[in-house]
């Protein structure tokens, strides 16, 4: 009896052990979570006043230590800039003694400068310029790092090293140099509208810095664009701003890192289906520097609705694709809870679940049955039958629906793939969400409708959800005409893989064509702006 007893009273001692050691650390964690909103308003009160780009940081985000005290950050901030951390007590003396990537003086125009060492914090992958020993590995701040060239070199060897000079590295080609915002300082006193201190484009549009590619050679810029497709074609409208103004030749070429929730686009050009840090910074910007250059095209979307033939109709530019019905439908009620609410809508999963919950919705209530009664289809001038549909699709690109290859489909049909360059459109029909969803998971094709260099789509009575490259509206009566536009020039990644992998020969084939790209130089000449 006393034996069992002492059994059980060790198992209950054993499990109490356990659910502290467990329920501690989550207390602590989630203690801190708490706390890190409530500490970071006093840190920007010091960072409006402070010369480097201040962000917050602590313990859990990125082990870090201090610049200047040398200890272990558990709450401070880093430099985006030059890289330099500091613990929340050292921020002020950091601004003192610690100077960020600063402009060149006059005399230092002539591209010649020397390296600009922040101590500690250097990457454990990285090597000495000097003994080509590894460095980062003690615990401390003991060796540099230049915020130009990202160039390691130990404590003891930096007094050695022979060459002090800076030649920003290997990515020389896409770091704009301190002495050319020397000379965009001049031409900001000259010009002060066009040549903004910086340029932030939530208060500016993108063709305001898109003014410095007439600074560079031409053909020399190559553009990241960091966001979903809708940014893209922000930036697409200004550079096509360019051609209004005869700056074709300083027209740059535009890469995209997919930040968005479908990111149809930048599958489409090898860049993948979204991008969550799970490549470097460095990796992406040699993707950036071998990529192939090709055209793909862009269209105009006229929508004149009925009854107001003397006012000027609605233009769009698409680039990814028009629909009308039930994905329209999904992006029209996605986007006005995201208006309401838009900090709720910060997470790819959250919004991919929130387009999960509208189709099942539209699954029961089916919106926009009877599709085919109330609309009209033409290609290139000729009338299409249609059957029993709930929505229609015009494609220029090969994926839709965040990852999807709509024409393509599956099966032994010989359906051509699409390409981005080839002046044809791609309409296909559904049948309703569920439709949508059995394509998306490859049990079912969509209704090839056929391909067109201009498509015309007459509305006859009600009002439907439609899309342009997933900014939806509401549209009554109307007639819809899709004409071709222009064609800009993109970066195609063609080492890098999407999410349909196992459909290898489709990839192969939807390769834009690389041959028409003379327009551009594919030079090592570039810059990366975002």
């Amino acid at each position: 009896m006393e034996e069992s007893t002492k059994e059980l009273r060790e198992e209950w001692t054993l499990l109490l052990w356990t659910t502290v050691a467990v329920l501690v650390p989550v207390l602590i964690t989630l203690w801190c979570s708490f706390q890190r909103p409530k500490r970071k308003v006093p840190l920007k009160d010091l960072f409006r006043k402070s010369k480097h780009g201040w962000h917050c940081t602590d313990l859990f985000n990125k082990p870090t230590y201090c610049c200047v005290c040398s200890q272990p950050i558990l709450q401070g901030a880093f430099c985006d800039c030059c890289g330099i951390c500091a613990d929340e007590g050292c921020i002020q003396r950091a601004d003192r003694i610690l100077s960020c990537k600063e402009i060149m003086t006059q005399s230092q125009t002539d591209g010649r400068f020397h390296h600009q060492w922040v101590r500690g914090n250097v990457p454990l992958a990285s090597y000495c310029a000097k003994c080509k020993q590894q460095c980062g590995t003690q615990p401390k701040l003991c060796d540099y790092r230049c915020v130009w060239c990202q160039t390691t070199v130990h404590d003891d060897c930096l007094s050695s090293l022979n060459e002090d000079l800076c030649d920003l590295g290997e990515f020389r080609s896409v770091i704009i140099p301190p002495y050319y915002l020397y000379q965009v300082n001049k031409l900001r006193r000259r010009h002060p509208d066009e040549y903004s201190k910086v340029f932030d484009l939530s208060e500016l549009p993108p063709s305001k810095a898109l003014q410095l590619c007439t600074l560079l050679p031409p053909g020399s810029v190559r553009v990241l664009v960091c966001g979903g497709d809708g940014t893209v074609g922000w930036v697409l409208d200004a550079i096509d701003t360019m051609k209004l103004k005869g700056q074709d030749q300083f027209i740059p070429l535009v890469n995209i890192l997919p930040l968005g929730t479908g990111n149809d686009l930048s599958n489409s050009l090898g860049c993948g289906a979204g991008y969550a840090g799970e490549i470097s910074v460095e990796q992406v910007l040699r993707n950036v520097l071998e990529a192939e250059v090709v055209k793909m095209d862009r269209w105009k979307v006229q929508v004149v609705s009925k009854g107001n033939y003397f006012r000027k109709p609605k233009v769009l530019s698409m680039n990814n694709y028009f629909s009308v019905g039930p994905d329209a439908l999904m992006a029209l009620n996605f986007h006005a809870h995201r208006e309401k609410t838009p900090s709720f809508f910060s997470s790819r999963i959250i919004n991919k679940a929130v387009y999960f919950l509208y189709g099942t919705k539209d699954c029961l209530v089916q919106e926009c049955k009877d599709l085919d009664k109330r609309i009209e289809l033409e290609l290139d001038g000729e009338h299409v039958t249609l059957p029993s549909l709930e929505g229609i699709i015009v494609c220029n690109i090969g994926y839709w629906g965040g990852g999807c290859r709509l024409w393509e489909g599956m099966g032994d049909e010989p359906y051509p793939p699409t390409r981005v360059d080839d002046g044809l459109l791609e309409v296909v029909g559904v049948y309703g969400s569920f439709h949508c969803a059995q394509i998306q998971v490859k049990l079912a094709n969509p209704v090839r409708l056929g391909q067109a260099h201009t498509v015309r789509l007459v509305l006859k009575s009600s009002r439907m959800p439609m899309q342009v490259d997933g900014e939806p509206w509401a549209q009554g009566p109307c007639t819809i005409t899709i004409t071709h536009k222009t064609q800009a020039l993109m970066l195609y990644h063609s080492a890098e893989h999407t999410d349909d992998d196992d459909d290898s020969s489709a990839s192969e084939a939807e390769e834009p064509s690389a041959d028409h790209t003379d327009t551009a130089s594919n030079t090592q000449e570039t810059v990366t702006v975002s």
